[in-house]
């Protein structure tokens, strides 16, 4: 049933009646301390159970308390107790700061409940309230803070605020998306960072270690907008204004502190167990987004080296980050060529970062000072898995085996055996030898590509024909074939040009008639 006129005129009636409220309270407020008691009504209604109630008073508390900081009407220091008001010898104008002090703390602690609010635009008033505050704060500090360090950043409401972004039980990946834009400011990006360290420890430590999928996420989601300006020139946009001679003394206006500061809140996260589903996230970008904002990236070697150890499509992954420190930064990396070895077995043809592995491997086995027998059981073990390996896979296998031989001509043996062609004899290379150098790739023969040429895929089979000629110096480059789909196959083949073939038959002319019949030629039996 649709609503009577009555009710419409009631709900405008109710709506323009909590607007009128509320601003004519707000503009008392402002505007004669005689009125500060209206305070209590105008923060009633952040605890309203309507929406747009809730967000409107967010507005008017944000407007208020913006301007009794910027008269300096808020008590600086620390905060007596609201009971101690009606004892000791305090004036007028000290009695009311402590009262609105008061009264802008429990509006504060209103707006950070509002940030776990159901409604996405609760969430988004009560977060750009309380940057407002932040921003007020840093102009007129209410607490003796650290000079030398902090110098007039509101440090506690900063942690409070990142304290209830990092909700262990709602997933807060919206409001931490809009909040992104207040990172921009370099000085609210530092303090961010050092907060979300210190709250990592304090939760996952009550914890007791244990992984807690949602407020993981929340952390990574927030840690993975973060990004380090590259050049300290850059560093010249902030929310808190500091003096000249303060500002070069500032670590949040120093490079080096937020690189730092970001280093050390990610090694942090990253020495608790994870989900398993968030060491992908996390490697996914660690080479492009992580390593390259750190002071020195060799420091993630604890977390690469576990990663790469817990198999599949995470090791692939972790290779980046390995390949990253090892060819920039000279890191030795123990028994590497040996867990990559590992890595081959037949899922790897199927991961959805195959591309990603057959690049990073190409560029590992680049090197002309490896040692033959560790090419030839690469050489090997491909062309074993390769037997059972899909169209898509073998097209980027067949030309890297090639290559790996032309590197290394001493692999030519595993082509040119005879004692292969001879005669059947049993392959002395064991598969299930996980030790390079003992798994005898070098006493064997490359048959399985043999075997290839006979596959039911034309590509395929041409591929497999290159070792029966000798093969040029110049290398194939595999960069177009690593994401090659079946799809795109397919219709390669489906568009490729095909050659008229002559054939000779009887056209039909009518059903189950041939043309003799049409033309009344018949036979007799004698």
């Amino acid at each position: 049933m649709a609503p009577s006129r009555d009710s419409n005129v009631k709900g405008e009636s109710s709506q323009v009646s909590y607007k009128k409220t509320i601003n004519t309270k707000t503009d008392s407020i402002i505007q004669n301390r005689k009125h500060a008691n209206d305070i209590f009504d105008v923060i009633e209604y952040l605890q309203s159970e309507k929406e747009k109630e809730i967000i409107f008073a967010t507005n008017a508390c944000s407007r208020i308390f913006c301007e009794l900081l910027d008269r300096g009407d808020l008590y600086v220091g620390v905060l007596p107790k609201e009971e101690d008001l009606m004892h000791g010898d305090r004036s007028a104008e000290e009695k009311y700061q402590i009262f609105m002090r008061h009264r802008y703390n429990s509006c504060v602690e209103l707006l950070l409940e509002n940030i776990g609010h159901e409604a996405f635009q609760v969430k988004e008033a009560s977060l750009c309230a309380l940057m407002k505050f932040v921003a007020a704060e840093g102009k007129h500090p209410l607490q003796n803070l650290d000079w030398s360090e902090h110098y007039n950043f509101p440090m506690e409401l900063m942690l409070a605020l990142v304290k209830h972004l990092l909700s262990e039980k709602e997933d807060m990946s919206l409001l931490i998306s809009r909040f992104q834009e207040f990172m921009e400011k370099d000085d609210v990006r530092y303090y961010v960072m050092s907060s979300v360290r210190d709250n990592i420890t304090r939760v996952m430590e009550r914890n007791k270690r244990a992984v807690i999928p949602v407020y993981q996420n929340n952390v990574f989601t927030l840690l993975s907008t973060i990004n380090i300006p590259s050049q300290a020139s850059e560093m010249t946009n902030f929310i808190v204004r500091q003096e000249k001679a303060k500002h070069e003394d500032w670590k949040a206006a120093r490079l080096k502190e937020h690189k730092r500061a970001f280093e050390q809140m990610w090694l942090v996260f990253l020495k608790y167990k994870l989900p398993s589903s968030m060491y992908k996230k996390i490697l996914v970008i660690l080479h492009e987004s992580i390593l390259p904002q750190m002071s020195d990236p060799t420091l993630m070697i604890d977390f690469l080296s576990a990663a790469y150890d817990i198999g599949g499509a995470i090791s692939l992954l972790a290779l980046n980050g390995l390949f990253v420190l090892i060819h920039e930064h000279n890191l030795d990396y123990p028994d590497f060529y040996k867990k990559l070895y590992s890595l081959l077995d037949p899922t790897i043809f199927h991961v959805k970062y195959r591309a990603r592995f057959f690049h990073l491997a190409n560029i590992f086995l680049s090197s002309t000072h490896l040692p033959v027998y560790l090419v030839a059981a690469f050489v090997k073990r491909l062309a074993r898995l390769s037997l059972t390996a899909p169209p898509t896979a073998l097209l980027i296998v067949l030309p890297f085996i090639c290559n790996l031989i032309r590197r290394h001509p001493s692999c030519k043996v595993l082509i040119h055996r005879p004692s292969a062609a001879e005669e059947p004899c049993d392959d002395p290379y064991v598969m299930e030898e996980k030790e390079p150098a003992q798994c005898h790739a070098l006493e064997s023969s490359l048959w399985e590509i043999k075997t290839l040429q006979k596959h039911y895929h034309p590509d395929v089979a041409k591929a497999a024909m290159m070792i029966n000629e000798p093969l040029s110096q110049q290398e194939e480059d595999i960069s177009e074939l690593l994401e090659l789909s079946t799809f795109e196959l397919m219709e390669r083949e489906l568009k490729a040009e095909r050659k008229t073939i002559p054939l000779e038959f009887d056209t039909a002319t009518g059903l189950l008639k041939s043309s003799r019949e049409v033309l009344g030629v018949h036979f007799t039996l004698d």
